[in-house]
């Protein structure tokens, strides 16, 4: 069974940019995990400051394994790999990781 995991980011108002920025840097990044099903990033289209990193996983051992995998811990890192540059913070102030499971819908 099909479940999502969605990270809430609340971004300043003036970081949102450079949020999407470092996930088109990654992109890709994720697409061969076993189990991986889809990603997007959501970006707010009112006054919010939360955006929605959502995925879609076949299972959750999936996406346990992702989690625990080498590949999530040096794309979740805050530095660019490149030892010349400076380690970057955070864009994001808070987060939240949301759990769901498809439970009805419509078919595309």
């Amino acid at each position: 069974m099909t479940v999502i995991k969605i990270n809430a980011i609340t971004v300043p108002a003036d970081s949102g940019d450079e949020l999407a920025r470092r996930f088109a840097a990654r992109a890709g990044a994720v697409d061969d995990q076993e189990g991986f099903e889809g990603f997007e990033l959501l970006k707010p289209t009112d006054d919010r400051t939360t955006w929605l990193v959502v995925t879609r996983w076949r299972d959750e051992e999936a996406f346990d394994a992702w989690v625990s995998s080498r590949a999530f811990g040096q794309g979740h890192q805050q530095g660019s790999g490149d030892e010349s540059e400076p380690k970057r913070g955070p864009v994001g102030t808070h987060s939240e990781l949301w759990s769901y499971e498809i439970a009805g819908g419509s078919r595309p």
